[in-house]
């Protein structure tokens, strides 16, 4: 399949990245004492460390690549309080009070993100917005009104509106959810970051974490160093310190985004989803920073979700979301084209707090369930708390130990799914010779009882690696759009060259001979 991109002039990156800088680091270089170790440097990490640091500790943050390089770079940076699978989900499985907490500590992060821009002095685009839940084509407008039930019994400021305030396609009856929010990601965790090292904080990049262990003293290796801590929280998209605990509780998969160019006012500042599963998500970014866009809004469009490693056709995905934002939005151009990972847990909250079958001085937050931004700033204030002895009411709501029985359907289901994928074991290749792979291109080949993965550059260089994932040996899938090895059953990703990207591995794909 040809790798380009299949739209013109768009590039394989998202818009936070090529509109702002992160601050850069050091390497971490040598043994390092602290109260606090945090591994992993997006939103989550950079978050906790900030708000750590406030509250007089001393913190270390770690992350295996720039600051916010991971799945935070990739985002959509809705901020919403109107729950990603829905409030009626919630209350059948977290039960009406479950419901009020979760929709209490979201709209608590959105007003935890403008404090902080405030009190920081940031210029990163932050605004408060309303949000609008509409049809998608053939569903019936009872899933507005079962939903507004369940989101006005939550807390929600939620109405029903006869349409949302769009003048290029009517979306009929929605939902209105007043009081969300929007922000540049990068402009503001380039100003969190700066603040943390203005309050000691110490952030090293390019440092992966080899081993992350709890006990009296918490010790991370970083190659030849050593950092040991009070307490560590990993914060790595998925964790990467335990093999089980929290992977058969959760299930990734991939979403696409576009950014097309919009007329400046042609489309009203909000937030928008339809009803899909999955559904199309949409907002606004303002580009009158950016030379030569002063004309011009961009129309942030994602959707076309799939499991993780189980799908090929990237570039098709890319353009049905071109097709349907047309239908819908007076777009000019694509600029932007990206992918990114989400982490949908069994019962559509995240689980933050201390790990599961670890000790009680090693935390984790993972499972974003399509509410990243939120969820890690949820994590940074809890988190806070728990590190601080301090009580929080979403404790429960959120423990990483917790089983909810009421999602069992959804945790048979996606693992299931995930045993299926060992199938891939008795497989004949995708190709028979490396003269099937073209540039840019990569491919299983099966060797005797062995399965190789491998990739050919634009220059024509080939590499070739065990298609095994280090975590719990599954087959690992070309990524056509990402130019990377994805692994079906808990999505930990490599690029070409085997460099683990994303847990729960930690530890690269190894070298093959051909």
């Amino acid at each position: 399949m040809n790798q380009s991109s299949p739209l013109p002039n768009a590039r394989n990156q998202s818009i936070w990245a090529a509109t702002a800088r992160m601050p850069p680091c050091e390497r971490l270089a040598a043994n390092v004492r602290t109260d606090v170790c945090i591994v992993g440097a997006g939103i989550t990490g950079l978050t906790t460390a900030y708000l750590l640091a406030k509250a007089g500790k001393r913190v270390v943050v770690l992350d295996d690549g720039p600051l916010a390089g991971g799945m935070t770079q990739v985002t959509t940076a809705h901020l919403s309080s109107a729950i990603d699978d829905r409030f009626t989900k919630i209350v059948q499985w977290h039960g009406e009070n479950g419901a009020r907490l979760a929709a209490q500590s979201h709209a608590a992060a959105i007003d935890k993100i403008e404090t902080i821009a405030n009190e920081l002095g940031l210029d990163c685009d932050f605004a408060r917005l309303d949000g609008y839940l509409f049809l998608a084509p053939g569903h019936e407008q009872k899933m507005l009104e079962e939903e507004l039930a369940a989101a006005s019994a939550a807390g929600c400021h939620v109405e029903m509106a006869p349409r949302a305030p769009l003048a290029s396609f009517d979306t009929g009856p929605c939902l209105r959810f007043r009081n969300q929010g929007r922000v540049h990601i990068y402009k503001y965790l380039s100003g969190v970051a700066s603040a943390i090292k203005q309050l000691g904080g110490q952030l090293y990049a390019n440092s992966h974490a080899d081993r992350i262990e709890g006990g009296d003293e918490a010790v991370v290796n970083v190659g030849d160093y050593t950092v040991t801590a009070d307490a560590v929280v990993v914060a790595t998209n998925t964790p990467v310190n335990d093999r089980f605990a929290i992977h058969t509780k959760q299930f990734p998969y991939m979403t696409y985004a576009i950014g097309a160019r919009v007329p400046r006012g042609s489309v009203a500042d909000g937030l928008y989803w339809d009803t899909l599963d999955a559904y199309h998500y949409v907002r606004l970014q303002p580009l009158e920073n950016e030379p030569g866009r002063g004309k011009f809004d961009l129309l942030i469009v994602g959707g076309e979700d799939h499991k993780s490693g189980q799908a090929s056709d990237a570039d098709e995905r890319h353009e049905r979301l071109l097709a349907w934002a047309r239908g819908r939005f007076p777009v000019e151009r694509v600029d932007f084209t990206w992918g990114g990972q989400v982490m949908e847990t069994m019962d559509g909250l995240a689980f933050i707090g201390p790990n599961p079958m670890d000790k009680d001085n090693v935390f984790v937050a993972t499972g974003d369930s399509g509410m990243g931004i939120t969820h890690g700033t949820i994590a940074g204030m809890l988190l806070t708390d728990l590190i601080a002895g301090r009580e929080n009411p979403w404790t429960t709501l959120y423990s990483p130990a917790r089983i909810t029985l009421r999602a069992a359907a959804t945790f048979a289901k996606e693992n299931l799914n995930v045993a299926a994928q060992y199938a891939d074991w008795l497989t004949g290749g995708e190709v028979e010779s490396t003269d099937e792979i073209e540039l840019g291109c990569g491919a299983i080949l099966r060797r005797g009882m062995s399965k190789i993965a491998v990739s050919r550059d634009d220059s024509g260089k080939l590499t070739a690696l065990s298609a095994v994932c280090p975590h719990l040996q599954c087959i690992v899938q070309w990524n056509n759009a990402e130019k990377t090895w994805d692994c079906p059953c808990h999505g930990s990703r490599f690029r070409a060259d085997g460099e683990v990207i994303n847990g729960p591995a930690n530890t690269n794909l190894s070298p093959a001979d051909l």
